[in-house]
């Protein structure tokens, strides 16, 4: 399977209302900006979005979320310095946020990519983010239970693709991406640069082109 390249705005097209969106990135170092550009300039609305954080400063998914079309943040970091856009729809009321530990976070899209139904964690035990989930002691430590998250539409960053979808990543550029395209349906990935098939050393290529659907080329 070969993986299509096309324009932003029709890769993003793949975005219904409602739809759970996997944002990659890590503050800004591997978010894909020209996909979320795309995106706001699309107008699907209603969004659930998972990314690490929860915007930087007015760019990128802070501009989609002060664009009012985000429902939900599932994130691990949603203030920093500059998440004043995130910040200010909250203390309104106007946007849900579900806090995950970053761990919790990268495995639970992992375990969706991997066909997991669900796994025990030790993190969060004894805080409010257990309350309400299914524990267990095992081998005398409390565990909490945590579900899979899985993604309608993927949006990641990487470095070179070669045409068929294959995928190597820059240096921190990476972090979400990998377990972001096996969680969802279908994973739209930037880039910054397109090679022939073969081109790519297959030791170097971490995410694989079964995973890959759209290639986007600003």
């Amino acid at each position: 399977m070969t993986a299509s390249i096309m324009s932003a705005a029709d890769a993003v097209a793949a975005v219904r209302d409602g739809d759970t969106v996997l944002v990659g990135g890590f503050g800004m170092a591997g978010m894909p900006v020209d996909l979320i550009d795309a995106l706001i300039e699309y107008g699907a609305t209603g969004l659930t979005i998972v990314s690490n954080n929860a915007g930087n400063g007015d760019t990128g998914l802070a501009a989609l979320l002060a664009a009012g079309r985000v429902r939900k943040v599932v994130c691990s970091f949603p203030r920093q310095a500059d998440s004043w856009v995130f910040d200010r729809l909250y203390r309104d009321g106007r946007i849900e946020l579900e806090l995950v530990p970053q761990g919790n976070l990268a495995e639970r899209m992992r375990a969706a990519g991997a066909g997991i139904g669900a796994f025990f964690s030790p993190t969060g035990v004894g805080t409010p983010l257990a309350e309400g989930k299914e524990s267990r002691v095992i081998d005398g430590r409390e565990y909490v239970l945590e579900y899979p998250i899985r993604g309608d539409v993927a949006l990641i960053r990487a470095h070179v693709a070669d045409r068929t979808g294959n995928l190597v990543y820059r240096k921190t550029a990476r972090n979400f991406g990998p377990v972001m395209a096996t969680a969802a349906t279908v994973t739209i990935a930037q880039v910054s640069r397109i090679v022939e098939p073969g081109e790519l050393d297959p030791e170097a290529v971490v995410t694989p082109a079964i995973y890959v659907d759209r290639l986007v080329l600003p």
